[in-house]
């Protein structure tokens, strides 16, 4: 089964509620799973390229304007990745590492944390290099919170799953992007490659 609101009901009023429902999100989910095929995954996001996102969300949709507040809340998100009490499995693709968000210098500083963040023991990050066979079709990014829901945010609407045997391909599916991904030092390997792009341009 799967649900649809459109953005611009959810973002009747702002960015800050709804970054304050994917925090409740985060939170009661111990072990979640994001494949992340073009952009950093939010809850990576530095401050200047949370900011950009934001404001890119904001002006294209039309929606109240509080974007420093949406932004002061997917900071506080982050907390998740340090509270010892959660754990995640992230897949990005290497094209995230260089989809333009803010120019050079917001680029720089979001590669600088990616690889911070890497050796982080709530975290399994993997990078899907571009070139990477994968055993699954092409797909759009989604998140799996927990066992019992998928999401998708799509450019109108977010899309919850929650059928059983949906999910089960979904994790499926996420199996096999994960085999295809560098991890360790190998997705290090893939940011310092793409530090050294934003360094040159």
């Amino acid at each position: 089964m799967s649900s649809l609101t459109p953005w611009q009901q959810r973002l009747a009023t702002g960015t800050e509620d709804i970054q304050s429902e994917v925090i409740d999100w985060y939170r009661r989910s111990r072990h979640g799973k994001a494949y992340v095929p073009t952009m950093i995954w939010g809850t990576f996001q530095t401050e200047a390229y949370a900011t950009v996102i934001l404001r890119r969300v904001v002006d294209f949709l039309g929606v109240p304007d509080d974007v420093s507040a949406g932004v002061a809340k997917r900071m506080e998100r982050q907390q998740v990745l340090h509270d010892g009490e959660h754990h995640y499995e992230v897949v990005l693709g290497e094209q995230a590492l260089y989809t333009n968000v803010g120019g050079a210098v917001v680029m720089r500083g979001q590669m600088e944390r990616l690889l911070r963040d890497s050796d982080l023991p709530s975290l399994a990050l993997g990078v899907l290099p571009t070139a990477a066979e994968v055993n699954v079709v092409p797909m759009p990014g989604f998140n799996l919170h927990g066992d019992d829901r998928a999401h998708y945010e799509l450019v109108s609407s977010g899309v919850d799953i929650t059928d059983p045997g949906e999910l089960a391909l979904h994790e499926k599916a996420f199996s096999a992007l994960s085999e295809a991904a560098a991890y360790a030092d190998a997705a290090k390997e893939l940011i310092r490659k793409a530090m050294a792009f934003w360094s040159d341009a």
